[in-house]
């Protein structure tokens, strides 16, 4: 800590100041830094500055959607799995949000048909065995739990009516 009078920094273990002779210290003074920026330069004109943002924000925009344009040139964006055309690639349909979307969709059915044997097997005997008063309806109880199953493993609403067939 400095010479409370003049200010100098001396060591710690002396007893007063070896300037002026002064013993006691005080805590060095916060010098206020001066900024350098003029006051239009910290607060901008508020209609300004909403002018400059709508100028970025346009700009940004359209360069977001020149990046997304299609390379092709014209208008269509071209699917993106050449994988599945195999007579040459078509235009898109689906935005790629729904396409990953539906994917999820997919994946969760594909898991729910992936169902261990052992699992069938119990639903099938489970459904046998709950009402064995009427012999006649046990395949169909048993096909319908095994549905239900399905269903509620993939998540797909119960559809109450009759299912029409797909037509060929």
């Amino acid at each position: 800590m400095p010479c409370a009078s003049c200010k100098t920094y001396y060591a710690a273990d002396l007893k007063a100041c070896p300037v002026c002779k002064n013993v006691e210290r005080v805590s060095p003074a916060v010098v206020p830094v001066r900024s350098t920026m003029l006051a239009s330069e910290i607060c901008p004109d508020p209609i300004a500055l909403e002018e400059e943002r709508e100028r970025f924000l346009r700009e940004f925009k359209s360069q977001v959607f020149a990046s997304q344009a299609p390379a092709n040139g014209n208008g269509n964006m071209r699917c993106i799995h050449d994988e599945n055309h195999l007579s040459g690639a078509e235009p898109a349909a689906v935005c790629q949000g729904c396409y990953d979307h539906l994917q999820e969709r997919v994946d969760v059915l594909e898991a729910a048909l992936h169902m261990d044997l052992k699992e069938a097997a119990q639903i099938v005997y489970d459904a046998v065995w709950a009402d064995p008063s009427d012999s006649t309806k046990t395949y169909e109880n048993a096909a319908h739990a095994l549905l239900t199953e399905l269903r509620k493993r993939s998540g797909v609403a119960q559809v109450f009516g009759l299912l029409q067939p797909l037509s060929d």
